[in-house]
This record gives C-alpha cells, structure tokens and sequence, in this order.
C-alpha cells in the first residue's frame, strides 16, 4: 500500500492490511445482518447534489459556532472504543489531532486512555467526554466531576445502550481485545468489582436521567443516538443542548434507520431549538455536505478516525480529517456556496425526485 492515501476508502484497505483481523472486525462491523450498517453508507448515495453556478465562490470558508464557540470546519471526532487498538497513542494522538485542527474531540468512556492523560496531551483543545448510563450514578458523578476540572466542555450522553447490540466479533473471539489494553476510565471500577462487564449500562434507565444529569453538572448534555422525531422533542423537554442523530455507528439494532433518512424529519420536529449534529456512514467531503444541507450543524466520524491512527497515528488522523475538510471545501466552491452557511435543503434533492419526472 502506498504511503501516500489519497481516499478514505484506501485508509480502511490499508487498517485491514496492517492490524489483526479481530482487531479490525471489532472496529470494522456492525450488528446483526448488517443491514444497517450498509445502508449507513448507501443512504448517502440515494442524495443528489444541486449546484448553482456563476456565483462568486473564490474566498470560502468552513468555520462553524458549536455550542456558542467557532470550530475550523464542521468535522468532530466521533468517541470510538479503545483507540490503542489502532495505534499506542490511541485517544491522545487523536485528540491532539483534534487540537491542532481546531476541532471537537469526543473521548469514549470506554477509552484505552485516562481522561487525565488526554486532558494532558491536548489541554488547548476543545473536548468533550462520552459516556453510557451507568446503574451505579456515583460512576457517572466521578467521572464528570474529572471532565469538569480538566476542562472538557460538554457530555455526550450515549442514550441507545440499554444492553449491548449483538456483534459477532465477541462472538467469535469471545473478546477481541489484547490483555495489555484495558477500558482505562472505568478500570478501577472494574478491577474492584464495583462494576461488572455486564453492568455497563442500566436498562431500567428513561428520560429523567438527562433531568438528573443537570442537576449534576453545568456543562451542557447532548443525547446521542436521537433517531426518531418524538425522541428528538423529548431530548429537548428534558432539556439537552444538542442531540447527535446517531446509530452508534451500526452497532446496537441493526434494521433501523441510517442516520441521514433519520435527519430530516428530527429536524422537521425540533427546528433549531438545540443543535443537531449526525454520525454514521460518512466516507468523504460531499457526504458531509449532504449532512449539512438536510440541517446538521455538524458531523462526526468514527471508523476514519480509527484508519487514520492506524496509518499515522496524529499525523494520519489530521491527514484523515484534512481529506474530508479539502473534499468539502471543493464541494462548496462547485456548488456555488462560499461559506457553510450557505447550504440549503435548496441544495440538495433525494434521487427518488427524479423517477416522478
């Protein structure tokens, strides 16, 4: 494989390639049949792009407020487990990353990294930390009492969790993590039998738990894995500052929605009362702009961030994120749009419009 990649399709030949297959399966898969999973990605392809030309579209600009401050561009970092699998700096080389492009980063609780070691390596960075709703809430006050004092700026509620979707990967090779890794935030809590593999979730958990998060915390709650208009209005009643159309990459129900079918109609339900944001299934610059012009403010990638770690570590996920960002960036200026902004539902049709011709 080249040193050079040119597309993200080659980064993810290049992480089957370079890591054990367990390894890349782990990251790589979704659940069930993987229908979902599929259609993640196809669901983009079912969008067509609507240029306008003769505009003046030679200054251009992807600079964006999140959550009341500018980001570069409007690409985050998706929480993704145990980024050590890809590369030995796993979350700090990314989150540096992150830092140095000016955008968010979204560390898992289910890190292979201390908060405080990324924290540490990326202290000017913007930060956000995930995590799921444990049945023990004094993990949860522990940990965002640490994100609080360590300058993370908002918690990524995990609300699509009530147990663990079912993935073949574990199936196959019981657990496909090495013995030297480990979920470095809640270790202690497992190694002292406070909190056990299968209680990392609580299933009796419902939508007062976001009302208690507040009363908790003052940093603001964003609910991922919104894929329905009446959780959407209920997220917002319960009073989170964003909602991240996601569904967790795939990974928990397979046969729901992708995320980009889900978008329009929580946008139709909440309009702009909070932030939307979306992940799932973007492979380059025009599926982001797609994303934007149904009305997400921002997106989020996972499985690149992955491939670029393992290509480069810091250095292939800034390339990673820099391949989208320049993608976009050309998507703008052949679409007749000089600034983010400036995308529109205008700009955007299904192909479906076109058997109605």
């Amino acid at each position: 494989m080249a040193a050079n990649l040119t597309s993200m399709s080659e980064y993810e030949e290049y992480a089957k390639e370079m890591l054990p297959k367990a390894f890349f399966e782990f990251v790589s898969q979704g659940t069930g049949h993987q229908d979902t999973l599929r259609n993640n990605l196809k669901s983009y392809k079912r969008y067509r792009i609507l240029p306008r030309y003769l505009r003046n579209v030679e200054e251009r600009t992807m600079s964006r407020t999140i959550l009341g401050k500018e980001v570069a561009f409007p690409i985050g970092l998706a929480p993704t487990a145990c980024q050590k699998l890809a590369n030995r700096d796993g979350e700090c080389a990314a989150a540096r990353a992150a830092q140095d492009l000016n955008t968010i980063y979204t560390l898992s609780s289910h890190s292979s990294s201390t908060i405080e070691e990324v924290a540490e390596a990326a202290p000017k960075g913007r930060k956000w930390l995930q995590f799921y709703i444990f049945k023990l809430r004094q993990i949860s006050l522990d940990i965002i009492a640490l994100a609080e004092k360590l300058g993370f700026e908002a918690i990524v509620l995990t609300i699509d969790f009530a147990v663990v979707g079912s993935r073949d990967t574990f199936k196959k090779y019981d657990n496909p993590l090495p013995a030297h890794l480990s979920l470095a935030i809640l270790k202690k809590y497992l190694d002292s039998g406070v909190l056990r593999r299968g209680e990392l979730s609580d299933a009796t958990a419902d939508w007062s738990y976001i009302k208690w998060l507040k009363s908790v915390t003052k940093l603001p709650i964003i609910a991922k894995g919104v894929l329905t208009p009446e959780d959407a209005i209920l997220a917002v009643e319960a009073g989170v500052s964003a909602v991240i159309v996601s569904n967790h990459g795939a990974r928990q129900l397979d046969g729901v929605p992708s995320t980009i079918e889900a978008l329009p109609e929580i946008i139709n339900a909440i309009g702009d009362k909070v932030e939307v944001y979306i992940d799932g299934g973007i492979r380059n610059g025009t599926d982001v702009y797609k994303a934007l012009a149904l009305g997400a403010r921002m997106v989020f990638v996972g499985r690149p961030i992955f491939w670029g770690l393992c290509h480069k570590g810091e250095e292939g996920v800034k390339n990673v994120l820099t391949l989208l960002k320049n993608e976009l960036d050309k998507a703008l200026a052949l679409s007749g749009c000089p600034n983010v902004d400036d995308i529109s539902k205008n700009n955007i049709v299904h192909e479906s419009h076109y058997s109605k011709i």
